[in-house]
């Protein structure tokens, strides 16, 4: 009998591509059932967004930066060539990971040719170019391109992500918990979550200013309404501020749970009636439940973070220098943000609330 081909993929280390890659895991799975074992290589922090889902047979740690020796490139190297993959499909476009797939042993390594790392492909697929320059293209596209290159046919692009038991525990305590049952019935009453971090840079934030008027706008239209301030945790401080700027019960914060594992972000996002959020990876883990969301883009190109996403609405302004791409602003105004103003960032929401069939009061 043969033995089921190896197949391992590169997953991205940051949290809105890994997410974005989940599309191009399902159609591996779908494709190759049994027949194939897929092994996926991670940073060790975001194999529990994979939680719950069947994709994968095995998962390899990498993370260069990481304390353990065991989860650092060389080792990792070592573990890889000990069950040599067949196929190694690199979603990052790092050379880094390129030369993992290469000292790991891979046979067949597919991957884009760039920065670089040609050499170290036996499949290097060229990036979409228009007039020789690179056109943006998203990570939930170039993974699938990936997996068509092998012959696995091309999927919808949407996002899934799995909530455990205990994922939806967590949530059920702390909404109890901020929003206790009261008089008010706002444990009752839509959830929106309001979500300003990230990874990238300060050039994607909004501002706490901006988000504690918008959850006072939302509480004075939606007497019940729970705003919730989603954070990370190196986000607690900047959550904290909105609910102080805020000033209301009607919107509270993640910031004071002990802990925030990725399990209990995807549980809150899952049930919430509408996110608002930057251009960050909890955009990603909403939208692999569908959830309503006003993605606010700054310096980003939206091409770069697109899927297949229902109920999304993706809020920019067309300056001249935007998008620039940059981790803060270059020419220190930062008006592809400053500009999205509380009031039209309101009338949006609520109208999504309002199709969701949470119509605002009337206020003079």
């Amino acid at each position: 009998m043969q033995s089921p081909v190896h197949i391992v993929v590169f997953l991205p280390r940051w949290v809105g591509d890994f997410v974005m890659a989940t599309p191009m895991l399902r159609a591996l799975r779908d494709h190759f059932g049994d027949s194939a074992r897929i092994t996926g290589v991670m940073k060790p922090m975001l194999a529990e967004l994979l939680e719950g889902t069947h994709w994968l047979d095995r998962m390899v740690f990498y993370d260069r930066r990481s304390r353990d020796p065991s989860r650092r490139f060389a080792a990792v190297a070592r573990q890889l060539r000990a069950d040599r993959a067949d196929i190694a499909l690199l979603v990052p476009n790092s050379l880094s990971s390129a030369a993992l797939a290469f000292f790991g042993g891979g046979r067949r390594r597919v991957g884009f040719a760039r920065h670089g790392r040609r050499l170290l492909l036996t499949d290097p697929l060229k990036p979409l170019q228009d007039r020789g320059r690179l056109v943006p293209v998203s990570t939930a596209e170039h993974a699938m391109d990936l997996a068509a290159h092998i012959g696995v046919p091309r999927r919808p692009l949407t996002l899934e992500l799995v909530t455990t038991p205990a994922d939806e525990a967590l949530a059920d305590a702390m909404l109890a918990r901020l929003f206790p049952p009261g008089e008010s019935g706002r444990s009752a009453g839509p959830l929106v979550v309001f979500n300003d971090n990230g990874a990238f840079g300060p050039a994607k934030a909004w501002g706490t200013e901006k988000f504690a008027a918008l959850g006072r706008l939302l509480a004075e239209r939606l007497p019940h309404a729970r705003m919730l301030v989603h954070c990370g945790p190196g986000d607690r401080d900047e959550a904290q501020g909105i609910v102080r700027l805020a000033g209301i019960p009607a919107v509270q914060s993640m910031a004071e749970e002990a802990k925030l594992p990725f399990g209990l972000a995807k549980a809150v996002l899952r049930r919430a009636d509408l996110l608002v959020t930057s251009d960050s990876g909890p955009r990603h883990i909403a939208a692999a439940f569908q959830t309503p969301t006003i993605v606010l883009h700054g310096p980003m190109d939206p091409r770069l973070s697109r899927s297949d996403q229902p109920h999304l609405v993706e809020m920019r302004l067309d300056l001249s220098c935007s998008p620039c791409g940059r981790r803060s602003c270059p020419l220190g105004h930062h008006d592809c943000m400053r500009l999205l103003t509380v009031d039209d960032v309101g009338r949006t929401a609520l109208g999504l609330l309002d199709t969701a069939g949470h119509a605002a009061a009337r206020v003079a």
